[in-house]
């Protein structure tokens, strides 16, 4: 009887993946973050008398993964295009540029910019 061979495609620089993977049941939420303490921690920093509900606060993580992965996409799209291997810091702050209205973006890429300074000199 001939063995079934899995067939390979290329990548990104000539790395090879196969096509059919056999997926774990573990890994069938991979890559989803639950940001909900988050929100609620900034919700009671905000507004310490309130609270929300459990599809509220499922909603707001929905939206953030949404974005989130939105901005990776369109950032990895512009790294393609300059034919970069590496992401970095202007090609996530163009993509959020490109993404949100012009005030908003404004003020995410400020101070997102900010905390990353925070981080690197804490």
């Amino acid at each position: 009887m001939a063995r079934r061979t899995i067939q390979k495609y290329r990548c990104f620089k000539g790395h090879r993946r196969s096509i059919s993977r056999k997926k774990s049941h573990s890994s069938t939420n991979f890559g989803q973050r639950n940001y909900s303490l988050y929100v609620n921690r900034v919700l009671k920093e905000v507004v310490p008398q309130r609270g929300m509900s459990y599809r509220t606060l499922d909603f707001m993580n929905t939206l953030i993964n949404d974005i989130f992965d939105r901005i990776a996409e369109e950032a990895h799209h512009l790294m393609h295009f300059r034919r970069r291997c590496t992401l970095t810091p202007e090609d996530i702050q163009k993509a959020v540029y490109m993404l949100l209205p012009e005030k908003l973006a404004k003020y995410a890429v400020t101070f997102g910019s900010e905390a990353v300074h925070r981080f690197v000199s804490s």
